[in-house]
């Protein structure tokens, strides 16, 4: 087995397992298992990275539960309406950041 196919293996039976790391939430619709990392959020925020300034959720999925996916898009999650503020790809696993867009 080489390390990509290790690494595709832990995503889904470690990281992303809801017994483990992962939690069900509702994400356009579709429900997915996250993780939420707001402690990554708040260091890059420390950081002055203007994407993710304003953000209020960071989680990491896989990319196959939410394969159309971009800055500045208009998703669902758990109900609430949120702009993604950023996204990057490491290997088939999302790390997406987003801000609940709140109407006046």
């Amino acid at each position: 087995m080489s390390f990509k196919d290790m690494l595709a293996e832990d995503r889904t039976k470690v990281f992303v397992d809801p017994d483990i790391f992962g939690e069900t939430h509702l994400v356009n619709g579709k429900e997915i298992v996250i993780v939420i990392d707001n402690d990554e959020l708040k260091e890059r925020q420390g950081s002055q990275d203007l994407a993710v300034e304003e953000s209020t959720t960071l989680f990491y999925c896989k990319k196959e539960d939410l394969p159309v996916v971009y800055p500045g898009q208009t998703i669902k999650y758990d109900r609430r309406i949120c702009m993604v503020d950023d996204v990057k790809d490491d290997m088939g696993m999302l790390t997406v950041a987003l801000h609940e867009n709140i109407g006046r």
